[in-house]
């Protein structure tokens, strides 16, 4: 079993990619979970739907988005690893550094203080980095008709989120994988076989 996490700014195409992922895991035999964050269980659906409709102190955000993961992974995350299952996440923690830290500006060991307690030691074995400019992330993410408190934040937001996130690539390169969405879905497959090729044969 594996635990696979999917992270990139919104309309990076992280969400285009998740399907297929799953189906070619499952083609090889596996039997995976598909869940995200926030979310995943009841109540982190519930956060959700407060987290990205309803105004809040950035500490507040973070601290939701925590309490949000602590129930996704005692409840849905930790029993489907421990049964033998592949987990694939539409956003883990580095999501949570990447737009507080990276986009709000809360500090980094803040948020690793929120990290320890509720993770307890538990991280992604693969994290898909789907990284794009942020110009064409935004053109993409126009065309969704009721757009998220996130998705309607400025450029800048996302350009600090961005480089969070690449941040977050080169200190933790033994997980991490970037792959480049300006390029061919062809091409992109390629990489994502090639990857998780890779993690199954280990």
């Amino acid at each position: 079993m594996a635990f696979i996490t999917l992270e990139g700014i919104d309309g990076a195409g992280k969400t285009t990619n998740l399907e297929w992922i799953a189906e070619y895991l499952r083609s090889q035999g596996l039997e995976v979970l598909v869940t995200r964050e926030p979310g995943g269980t009841p109540l982190g659906e519930s956060l959700r739907a407060l987290l990205l409709n309803q105004a809040m102190h950035i500490d507040t955000e973070a601290l939701l988005m925590f309490a949000a993961r602590r129930e996704h992974i005692a409840q849905v995350i930790q029993p489907a690893l421990d049964r033998g299952v592949w987990v694939l996440s539409d956003r883990f923690t580095d999501a949570s550094f990447a737009y507080q830290c990276g986009g709000r500006g809360i500090a980094e060991d803040r948020l690793g203080i929120l990290e320890s307690w509720v993770q307890q030691g538990l991280q992604p074995d693969l994290t898909v980095l789907f990284d794009v400019d942020v110009a064409i992330a935004h053109e993409r993410v126009r065309t969704h008709s009721d757009p998220d408190r996130f998705e309607q934040e400025q450029l800048g937001f996302f350009e600090r989120v961005r480089s969070m996130y690449l941040h977050r690539a080169a200190q933790y390169p033994e997980r991490f994988r970037v792959v480049r969405t300006d390029q061919s879905i062809s091409d992109i497959r390629i990489e994502l076989k090639r990857m998780l090729s890779v993690l199954i044969s280990e």
